[in-house]
């Protein structure tokens, strides 16, 4: 079936308007604006649904749209690291390595690093892993990886599609830094993992939060910058059920926003035997 074009003109009047009625605060007309913008591209590149969700608005979505990651991600992928670690204050790596180094865990045979990017994470870890595989949505993020040399394999792919699809000798590592913020509902991704690990294999991964008092009970909300946070008892909760053992669980800046903190979860889990 032949995709239907989009309106480039149309879509661009709906979403400018919508953004500035979100920043005036007319929450009403923003989301009406939104569900224009929906209409004229369905597979939302501009991620309406996640911003409609972030004002309180509508579904909360299960993930942010595949064409919203993308293109995000493709716009960015030459600043990609000045900003998120110069400006943002972006350390999740290092703090993966130095958790694995406190704990004594390691060195491993295979990695795999979903939500690759630019190798942030892959370069942070290279020295205590023989080989490393690298996925990211991003076509020009993984051709930025590509050129640092630091993986054996990167495939361009969603993470939750590869882990459902691959079919390659399973990983005693796998990395997710910076994933959670683009997901809600974490049982793909999890099982997704387990699926891909062999027993005993570590799963390290961070998460956005956000007070109890704010989630009212939910286990996952898109907070106010378009992020997915979720919650401790969550994240705890779907790891055990999912064959997962906690190891530690630490509370961390995952980020500056707008130059306050964003409170988060460095989380470490091994995978059990079936």
């Amino acid at each position: 079936m032949a995709k239907k074009k989009i309106d480039e003109d149309a879509l661009a009047e709906a979403y400018n308007r919508a953004l500035a009625l979100e920043k005036a605060g007319d929450i009403d007309a923003a989301v009406s604006a939104y569900e224009e913008v929906l209409a004229i591209d369905p597979e939302d590149h501009g991620g309406a649904a996640v911003r409609i969700a972030s004002m309180g608005r509508g579904e909360t979505p299960v993930k942010a749209p595949d064409a919203y990651v993308e293109t995000l991600f493709d716009q960015h992928a030459e600043v990609f690291e000045d900003v998120l670690v110069e400006q943002l204050g972006y350390h999740v790596p290092a703090l993966v390595r130095q958790r694995l180094q406190a704990l004594g865990l390691g060195p491993f045979k295979r990695m795999l690093d979903l939500g690759c990017g630019t190798g942030l994470t892959g370069s942070t870890l290279r020295d205590i892993v023989e080989d490393i595989t690298g996925i990211d949505l991003s076509e020009n993020m993984v051709e930025v990886a590509h050129e640092k040399d630091i993986y054996e394999t990167l495939f361009v792919a969603e993470v939750e599609d590869f882990l459902d699809d691959n079919d390659e000798e399973a990983f005693d590592l796998i990395t997710a830094t910076d994933v959670l913020p683009y997901l809600g509902a974490l049982e793909p991704l999890f099982f997704g993992a387990a699926d891909n690990m062999t027993p005993g294999g570590l799963f390290i991964f961070s998460s956005e939060t956000l007070p109890d008092a704010i989630f009212a009970g939910r286990p996952y909300m898109v907070g106010a910058h378009q992020r997915f946070a979720h919650a401790e008892a969550y994240v705890r909760e779907r790891l055990k059920e999912t064959g997962f053992e906690l190891i530690e669980i630490s509370d961390i800046n995952v980020r500056m926003q707008e130059g306050q903190p964003t409170p988060g979860h460095l989380v470490i889990a091994r995978r059990l035997a079936d």
